[in-house]
């Protein structure tokens, strides 16, 4: 799986509950033809990742195929979260560098 490019937005919590802040990223992906994730028309992923205190992590995915934005129920592997994740911390402290 390769991460292409992506959209951000930062969430605002109106209720003050959570701790840190929440972002949903749309992040576009390319996966191989003999991927099981693989599908003609393209996938794209929305993830909402949770960073405080120099601290990321992946609270939640999914994954949308691009032409319908149909949800696809299938379970990324532990190596593809962690890729996903790594791309959304450096994405996330960016711009504090």
């Amino acid at each position: 799986m390769e991460i292409t490019g992506h959209t951000v937005e930062k969430l605002a919590d109106t209720t003050g509950i959570l701790v840190g802040d929440r972002y949903e990223f749309t992040l576009n992906v390319v996966v191989s033809e003999d991927d099981e994730l693989h599908n003609e028309n393209g996938i794209y992923l929305r993830v909402i990742y949770a960073y405080h205190e120099n601290d990321g992590r992946v609270v939640q995915y999914q994954i949308h195929e691009k032409t319908t934005n149909e949800h696809i129920d299938f379970a990324l592997e532990e190596e593809e979260v962690e890729i996903i994740n790594n791309y959304c911390r450096q994405q996330v402290e960016a711009p504090l560098n």
